[in-house]
């Protein structure tokens, strides 16, 4: 098993800056893909940014990219998300997740979510 818990959520005005953190215990944590997701009032949930198990590489949502910055501490058992030049289309419910040999399409772990609200 592996526990995942966010943090970092909140309101910020557009064009602001939040960094949500996930910290992970239990199981190998370096063992897991990581990554973001989220899911606004009315859409589907959507894979925001991932990052491999060496954090060497890293995909973005197009939405995203050039704003969002994923990063992860194998040492820490933490993966951050930098956010800047937030939008009021960026906020929505913000969940970390781990994915093993399975993908992205079904992750093996969840955490609880943290709200991220942009205001205009």
């Amino acid at each position: 098993q592996v526990q995942l818990v966010e943090s970092g959520g909140g309101l910020v005005q557009a064009g602001g800056s939040l960094r949500l953190s996930c910290a992970a215990s239990g199981r190998t944590f370096s063992g897991y893909a990581m990554g973001w997701f989220r899911r606004a009032p009315g859409k589907e949930r959507e894979l925001v940014t991932a990052i491999n198990w060496s954090g060497d590489t890293a995909y973005y949502a197009d939405s995203v990219k050039g704003r969002f910055t994923i990063s992860r501490d194998n040492a820490k058992n933490t993966v951050d998300l930098q956010m800047n030049s937030l939008k009021p289309e960026d906020t929505a419910l913000y969940y970390c997740a781990a994915a093993g040999p399975a993908g992205w399409g079904r992750p093996d772990y969840w955490g609880q979510g943290t709200q991220v609200t942009v205001s205009s």
